[in-house]
């Protein structure tokens, strides 16, 4: 770990002049926000992430669980995860949001990490992670050692020849499916961004993971009112049940009546460059019965377009069976 200046601003004005200064948001990056630092410490440690200051935001007023006036949630950039799973109204009336971080990490660092660090989680791609290795996300046009090598955990959707790393979020993937909306404070001042267009596929600047520009700071996350009646689920596969990232995972949030589905939002894990909302697999299921055939059909559609690498072509039918058992588990 190199040396850095670690500073708390005293106010979001502050703090966003100060992130302001750096050359970018992205890979890099002379200055980082810290909330829990479960994933930017670690980094640091490793010597992918080298800020020169640390701008500790835990002391500015982001930490609250809040209704909104149109029936939503307004969640603060810093409130704990173990917070947010366990608030009364995320599980009676986003319970999907509430299964997903459950089933991430440990509590020790659910009781660490936050909202906000938890859409900026990096990947965990071992190329990645180790400086001795040539890493396009890392150090651009160094090359991706991945799409020959050690690839099974890696994405099969949203992949580029650049860059084939897997998002490794679970709260986002219901996040997605839930049509959450990003608040973001920055110097050109405020906005709102639809969860879908916050992170970005790798393309051909996989350095790049999202719309953040320098002195951007997320400051909140909210949801839209819940949809009465709803049932939703997250299911998640991987290699182990205890602290381990998905190989698959899906998040479903369905709405039937008289037998047949009138909505139906999907989140993929696991299987994406980024928090993967399908809306072929929404699509596919709108007004049919709530049926395995269905729900296969689904399945099948959200996987249309992967592209599986030397190692996991496995995953394609493994999403299709998480999928597929994600929505008859819901529907029942």
């Amino acid at each position: 770990m190199r040396i850095f200046e670690f500073i708390r601003p005293p106010d979001p004005a502050a703090a966003i002049a100060t992130a302001a200064q750096s050359k970018t948001a992205q890979q890099g990056a002379d200055v980082r926000f810290m909330g829990g630092g479960t994933t930017l410490i670690d980094l640091m440690k490793l010597n992918v992430e080298t800020p020169a200051r640390v701008l500790d935001i835990n002391r500015l007023p982001f930490d609250k669980i809040e209704p909104t006036p149109d029936g939503g949630l307004k969640i603060g950039a810093t409130v704990r995860n173990s917070d947010l799973a366990y608030h009364e109204r995320v599980q009676r009336d986003y319970s999907v949001l509430s299964q997903a971080i459950l089933q991430g990490a440990s509590a020790q660092i659910r009781n660490m990490a936050t909202v906000a660090g938890n859409l900026l989680q990096r990947t965990r791609c071992v190329y990645f992670r180790d400086t001795a290795m040539p890493c396009n996300k890392r150090e651009p046009g160094s090359g991706c050692p991945a799409i020959t090598g050690h690839n099974r955990t890696l994405a099969i959707l949203g992949a580029s020849e650049h860059c084939i790393a897997t998002n490794p979020s679970d709260m986002c993937v219901a996040l997605a499916a839930l049509e959450a909306t990003v608040l973001i404070q920055g110097p050109k001042g405020t906005r709102s961004v639809a969860f879908d267009d916050f992170h970005l596929v790798p393309g051909s600047t996989p350095e790049r993971e999202n719309i953040l520009e320098p002195g951007d700071l997320i400051t909140h996350v909210t949801l839209p009112p819940p949809i009465s009646g709803s049932k939703q689920l997250y299911l998640k596969l991987r290699d182990r049940a205890s602290y381990e990232f998905a190989l698959s995972s899906a998040a479903v949030v369905l709405t039937i009546s008289s037998g047949k589905i009138t909505q139906a939002r999907i989140g993929l894990g696991g299987v994406g460059t980024k928090p993967w909302r399908s809306r072929e697999a929404e699509a596919a299921l709108k007004d049919k019965p709530a049926n395995d055939a269905a729900f296969r059909q689904a399945a099948e559609a959200a996987l249309q377009g992967a592209k599986p690498q030397s190692e996991n072509g496995f995953k394609i039918e493994l999403a299709k069976r998480c999928l597929t058992h994600a929505l008859r588990t819901a529907a029942a």
